[in-house]
């Protein structure tokens, strides 16, 4: 079973261990791409467009565990909705 990449106002967490910040993600991905090829054959990707992703597995970098990692709103979502990322997280200008 698979996990929903975050969204803009989401990042992952696992609930193991807590971390925010390190995970091997696995996962496929269907694009149509626009190659551009010179003269001598060499190509590379000039436009990229996601047809579809499924994101197959999470782990987690620093406990390894795969079924510990859930999506949660980031902690500035509700501030940049409103506009008010000025203030501290005090709610001090």
């Amino acid at each position: 079973m698979g996990i929903a990449m975050p969204g803009d106002k989401e990042r992952w967490r696992c609930t193991g261990c807590g971390n925010l910040t390190r995970f091997d993600v696995t996962r496929t991905t269907r694009s149509q791409d626009y190659l551009h090829l010179d003269l001598a054959g060499e190509g590379r990707v000039e436009e990229r467009t996601v047809l579809s992703e499924t994101v197959e597995r999470v782990k987690c970098r620093w406990c390894g565990a795969t079924d510990s990692v859930e999506v949660i709103a980031r902690p500035d979502a509700d501030r940049s909705a409103t506009g008010s990322s000025a203030e501290s997280p005090t709610g001090q200008a």
